[in-house]
């Protein structure tokens, strides 16, 4: 019991040091930049920095995996949706926040940035498209390196989930 509690104990405290040097990194980093840049260089990275990956739109990406075609009628299947809010909860809900941005990027609107069959292969197959969608990777940048979790989702739960999103436009 006494070893759990240190190594708990260490464990914890290598966690603590390790968050903190990087922090003072980041702002080091930051300073030097911003005393080296020259007013026109400052605009230019104004402006690329203001298109993040996440408010990019990509209609014509379809991402990598099995969804290569998404047919989505005019009107919202209600059951279908109800279904991928449920699944939407129980699974993506560590990670996602349905107006802000969390762990991972907030769906609200998701369809106005992004095809349905990208949407489908990022649930689908996250591991894959991180490693070959470029959006994909800009994506896992944006938020800190945190890749996608493949919570298993078959299919149809990846089309109920994106029934889902439609609500949300």
């Amino acid at each position: 019991m006494k070893i759990v509690l240190r190594s708990t104990v260490i464990m914890f405290s290598l966690l603590l040091m390790a968050c903190g040097g990087k922090e003072e990194k980041k702002k080091e980093g930051f300073s030097v930049d911003r005393t080296k840049t020259t007013e026109k260089a400052t605009e230019a990275v104004t402006e690329t920095s203001t298109e993040k990956p996440s408010e990019r739109v990509d209609l014509e990406n379809k991402g990598v995996g099995p969804i290569t075609s998404v047919t989505l009628s005019p009107d919202i299947d209600t059951a279908l949706a109800k279904k991928g809010e449920e699944t939407y909860s129980q699974m993506c809900m560590a990670c996602h926040r349905i107006d802000k941005k969390f762990i991972g990027p907030a769906p609200t609107g998701v369809l106005k940035r992004r095809s349905p069959e990208w949407v489908m292969n990022m649930i689908l197959n996250p591991e894959v498209m991180v490693k070959e969608d470029p959006l994909a990777k800009e994506l896992m940048a944006e938020f800190n390196g945190a890749p996608m979790a493949n919570q298993g989702l078959t299919e149809d739960q990846a089309r109920s989930i994106l029934e889902y999103f439609r609500t949300l436009e």
